[in-house]
C-alpha cells in the first residue's frame, strides 16, 4: 500500500493547521481572479492553494518537499482551525468564479480534484471532526516532523540539523496541546491502545537516526542537548497521559457509521457508484476469484478435490513451505524486489522510472497498521529515492505467531508484495506521477488510481509470465499467490463496508478473511486492526482494479490492432494519479466527466 502517513496529512492539511505567524492573511490566500483568462486565474488559484497548505501544514509541506517551513509545526489549537476552515472556505469561493468549462481538459481534471479536496476537508472538520477523537493524527504529524528532516539528504545536513532542533523545541508544546484537543471519551479504544504501543517511535527516530548523525557531524550541541532533554520529557509525559488517561477513558466507537461512510466513500473515491452497488460488484468477484484460484490448485500435485475450500487450501499449503525466517524477512523483500526490476526492464511494457528505490525497516511509530508501504519523494522533490518499508515482525510475538505470519508472506507472496509496493506497482506509478507537468494533480492524487495500479501490476506480471528469478519456482504457484492477494483487495471491500455500516464482528470479520479469502491468523488479525483504525481507504484496491481493468479492455477495442500493453500503460500512466474517469477522458480525449 502507499505510505500510511500520507492519508492523515493530506486529509487534515488545511481543516486542522493554521497558519504560523506572519503568514499571509486568509484574503491574501484566496487571489482575485476576475481580471485573469480562465487557465491563468485557475493556475493562479492552484499555486496559491499549495503555497497556502504549506504553511498551513509544515510538517506535510516537508513531505511535498517544500521545504520553506521545516522549523516549523501546525497549529492545532481551536483558533488555528477556525483560521483554516476560513481559508479553505475562501479558496472554494474563489475557485466557484471560474467556469470550468472554459478551461483546457487538464486544467478541468485538476478543477474537480481541487473542488473535491476543498469541500472534503470542510466535511471533515464540520463533521468527521478527527482533530477530537483521533490521537493517531497528532502522534503521526509528531513522528514525521523530525522523520522527514532525517530520512532523506534533501539538503546539507548542518541545515536540516537546524530546522530539526527547531521543531524538537516545539514538540513538547504541541504534544501538550494535542492532550487538550483530545475528547477523551470519545476515542475508541483502538486508537488509544495504538498509539500507546507508537509514542516511542518518537524518540526511536531521534535515539536511531538522528543522535548517529549528531554525533559524527561535530555540529555545536548545545542547544541541541537542551532540546532532547525537553523532548524526552514530553514524550515519557505523553506515554503517561495515554496510558493513565486515554487508555482507561477511550469510549468511541471506532465505526464510523452509514451516513458518514457513504459520504466520506463519495469524497475519497469521486466514484457515483454507491456502496450496495460496490458490495455487489465485490461480492460477485468474491466468487468468481475463488473459482479462478480452485480452477489452479486442482492441478496441483494432490490437490484435485471435490470441495473448492478444500482444493484451494491445498494448493496455498504448497506455497508455504518456502518462506523466510524472522531474520530475512527484509533481505528477501529486497532479493524479491531486485527480481521484479529485472524482469520488467527486460519486458519492457512500461517506462522505466527515472528515480531510485530502498528497501527500509519501518519506523516504529507507523508499525501496526500494515505490513508494507511504499513512500515516494514528494513532486517537489523527484530526485530523492523512493522507500519501500518493510515492518518487522514484533519481539514479542510468540514463535507461533512468527510462523503464522511467515506462512502468510512466504517467499511466493513477498514477490507479489514487491510487486505491489516496488516494481511495477507503486514505486513505478509515482515515479511516473512525480513526472507530471501539474504539481497540483501529484499533490490531490486518487487512492483508488494509485492502489488499483498496483493490484493491475500483480496480475501482468503473472500474465507476462513472471516467475521471480528462481528457477525452481513453479509459475501455477505465483498465480495461485496472486490470486489470492487479489481475493484480499476484494475482501477488503466486504470487510470495510461490514465493520463500518453494518456492525460486523470481529469473529465474522476473522472468517471471512481466514476461511473466504485463505487469510493466515497474524495477517488476518493485523486487517481487523487496520479496519478499525482506518474507514472507506480499504475499498481502494478494489474499485481502482476493476477500474483499471475496464480501461485497459475498452483500449483494446478501441486501438485495435494498434494496441500494445506499452502504448496502454505509458498512456495511463502519462496523466498522473486522477481518478481512472479523468485519465480515460484524457487519454481518449474526450469530455471531462462533470461530478
Amino acid at each position: 500500500m502507499k505510505r500510511q502517513f500520507a492519508a492523515t496529512l493530506t486529509a487534515l492539511s488545511l481543516a486542522s493547521c493554521a497558519a504560523q505567524p506572519g503568514m499571509q492573511s486568509a484574503n491574501r490566500a484566496a487571489p482575485e481572479v476576475a481580471q485573469l483568462s480562465p487557465d491563468q486565474a485557475f493556475a493562479d488559484l492552484g499555486a496559491r492553494y499549495l503555497d497556502a497548505m504549506a504553511q498551513l501544514s509544515p510538517v506535510y509541506a516537508t513531505q511535498l518537499g517544500d521545504h520553506r517551513f521545516d522549523g516549523q509545526l501546525p497549529d492545532i489549537t481551536a483558533a488555528g482551525r477556525d483560521h483554516a476552515h476560513k481559508v479553505t472556505q475562501s479558496f472554494l469561493a474563489a475557485l466557484k468564479t471560474i467556469d470550468p468549462a472554459q478551461l483546457t481538459p487538464d486544467n478541468q481534471v485538476d478543477y474537480a480534484l481541487l473542488k473535491n479536496q476543498l469541500e472534503y476537508s470542510l466535511w471533515q472538520d464540520d463533521v468527521l471532526q478527527e482533530w477530537a477523537w483521533n490521537p493517531q493524527y497528532y502522534n503521526d504529524t509528531a513522528s514525521y516532523a523530525l522523520y522527514g528532516l532525517v530520512a532523506r539528504d534533501f539538503a546539507p545536513w548542518p541545515q536540516r540539523f537546524v530546522s530539526i532542533v527547531e521543531r524538537m523545541e516545539k514538540l513538547p508544546a504541541f504534544l501538550a496541546e494535542s492532550r487538550r484537543q483530545i475528547d477523551v471519551a470519545r476515542v475508541p479504544k483502538i486508537y488509544a491502545e495504538t498509539v500507546s504501543r507508537q509514542n516511542a517511535g518518537i524518540m526511536e527516530i531521534v535515539e536511531a537516526a538522528l543522535l548517529p548523525e549528531v554525533e559524527g557531524s561535530g555540529v555545536d550541541r548545545t542547544r541541541f542537548d537542551r532540546a532532547l532533554a525537553g523532548l524526552k520529557a514530553a514524550v515519557a509525559e505523553h506515554q503517561k497521559w495515554i496510558d493513565e488517561v486515554l487508555v482507561p477513558g477511550a469510549k468511541g466507537d471506532f465505526r464510523l457509521g452509514a451516513e458518514k461512510y457513504d459520504t466520506k466513500m463519495r469524497f475519497a473515491l469521486m466514484s457515483t457508484m454507491d456502496r450496495a452497488t460496490l458490495k455487489s460488484r465485490a461480492e460477485k468477484a468474491f466468487v468468481d476469484t475463488r473459482m479462478e484460484m480452485e480452477s489452479i490448485a486442482r492441478t496441483l500435485p494432490g490437490c484435485d478435490l471435490p470441495d473448492q475450500q478444500a482444493a484451494i487450501e491445498c494448493g496455498l499449503q504448497l506455497t508455504y513451505a518456502k518462506r523466510a525466517s524472522r531474520s530475512t524477512l527484509e533481505q528477501t523483500a529486497r532479493e524479491t524486489l531486485a527480481d521484479a526490476t529485472a524482469f520488467a526492464e527486460a519486458k519492457q511494457f512500461v517506462r522505466m522510472p527515472d528515480g531510485k528505490v530502498q528497501v527500509i525497516t519501518m519506523p516504529k511509530f507507523w508499525q501496526g497498521n500494515a505490513v508494507a508501504y511504499d513512500d515516494p519523494p514528494g513532486p517537489l522533490e523527484r530526485n530523492l529515492p523512493n522507500f519501500y518499508a518493510v515492518s518487522p515482525i514484533p519481539d514479542d510475538w510468540s514463535d507461533e505467531q512468527a510462523d503464522s505470519f511467515l506462512r502468510e508472506y512466504n517467499i511466493y507472496m513477498l514477490h507479489d508484495l514487491s510487486i505491489h509496493e516496488g516494481m511495477p506497482g507503486h514505486y513505478l506509478q509515482l515515479d511516473h506521477a512525480n513526472q507530471s507537468k501539474s504539481v497540483l494533480r501529484a499533490v490531490l492524487s486518487s487512492g483508488p488510481f494509485v492502489e488499483g495500479w498496483a493490484v493491475y501490476a500483480e496480475g501482468m506480471m503473472a500474465d507476462e509470465g513472471y516467475l521471480g528469478g528462481m528457477a525452481t519456482m513453479d509459475g501455477k504457484l505465483f498465480r495461485l499467490t496472486m490470486l489470492k492477494m487479489r481475493l484480499r483487495s476484494v475482501t477488503n471491500t466486504l470487510l470495510d463496508i461490514g465493520i463500518h455500516t453494518e456492525g460486523m464482528s470481529r469473529e465474522d470479520a476473522m472468517k471471512l478473511m481466514m476461511d473466504g479469502a485463505f487469510q493466515q491468523e497474524r495477517e488476518a488479525a493485523g486487517k481487523w486492526v487496520r479496519a478499525n483504525l482506518s474507514s472507506v481507504q480499504l475499498l481502494s484496491y478494489f474499485t481502482g482494479y476493476a477500474e483499471h481493468m475496464a480501461l485497459r479492455e475498452e483500449a483494446k477495442r478501441r486501438w485495435g490492432e494498434g494496441f500494445t500493453l506499452r502504448r496502454y500503460n505509458d498512456a495511463v500512466l502519462s496523466h498522473g494519479s486522477p481518478p481512472v474517469k479523468y485519465a480515460r477522458a484524457l487519454m481518449f480525449e474526450e469530455p471531462i466527466p462533470a461530478d
